[in-house]
């Protein structure tokens, strides 16, 4: 942890994003936006998701409030993977209604988290609201459903960024209404192969049932703060198959 959880690591992480901001809502947004484009080769989400500030003035709470449906068609072309331009439109124009009348991000997640008591079936209940506001066939695989078994690694990794205070300042902890101690640790190739490795993660797949094994191992670790190992997990294991991250 003190070797990989560091401010250092920010530069080359998605999480470099968000913290191209200063205002909280800027921050929720951007890094919401980047984390569900944030698969494959870390330079190109970062140039991508870079792309999708650039289309919002660098403004992304602004924009996302008052943004009309014709100024939301230049997103139309947005391509990261499998992630295209319909997707994206959806996602932003889902956005503009959660600020305009809803709590916002925090709000979603936060009233989620206290009516289901855990995480897990929160993200699903915040996934049902996105999916409800007419959301493409399509677009349904871009927010993962733990209760359908999928790790959510991107959504996890982005509440991570959100609710955990982070003495070593990587996280944002911008949300109070959400214990650390409730997060669930972010699952990928690398991680899991060092969980695995270090005894933490007996199952093989990494699904949300994984997700909760490594995370109850965690919490053994670290109670208060099990996903503070998140990226020494993932650094690790990046290390050992790249040689540098």
């Amino acid at each position: 942890v003190r070797r990989f959880n560091v401010p250092g690591f920010i530069e080359n992480d998605p999480i470099s994003i968000p913290r191209s901001f200063t205002q909280k809502e800027d921050i929720e947004i951007s890094g919401f936006l980047t984390a569900l484009i944030a698969w494959g080769q870390r330079p190109v989400i970062l140039r991508n998701a870079r792309a999708l500030m650039d289309q919002m003035d660098e403004a992304p709470h602004a924009f996302i409030l008052h943004h009309t449906a014709v100024e939301r068609r230049r997103f139309s072309t947005f391509c990261h993977r499998t992630f295209n331009g319909t997707d994206a439109v959806f996602f932003i124009r889902a956005l503009q209604h959660l600020y305009r009348t809803e709590n916002g991000l925090e709000g979603a997640f936060t009233d989620a988290y206290r009516q289901q008591g855990d995480l897990g079936p929160a993200i699903s209940m915040v996934r049902s609201k996105f999916i409800g506001l007419r959301c493409p066939a399509r677009t349904h695989k871009h927010f993962a459903d733990p209760l359908r078994n999928a790790a959510a690694k991107r959504i996890n990794m982005y509440l991570r960024w959100m609710v955990r205070q982070d003495p070593s300042g990587v996280d944002f902890g911008l949300w109070k209404g959400i214990p650390a101690s409730a997060l669930y640790c972010p699952l990928d190739l690398h991680s899991g192969k060092t969980a695995r490795q270090l005894g933490l993660l007996g199952r093989k797949q990494d699904d949300w049932k994984a997700v909760q094994e490594l995370t109850e191992n965690l919490r053994i670790l670290s109670p208060e703060d099990p996903v503070r190992y998140d990226f020494a997990l993932y650094g690790w294991g990046l290390q050992e198959r790249y040689g540098t991250i």
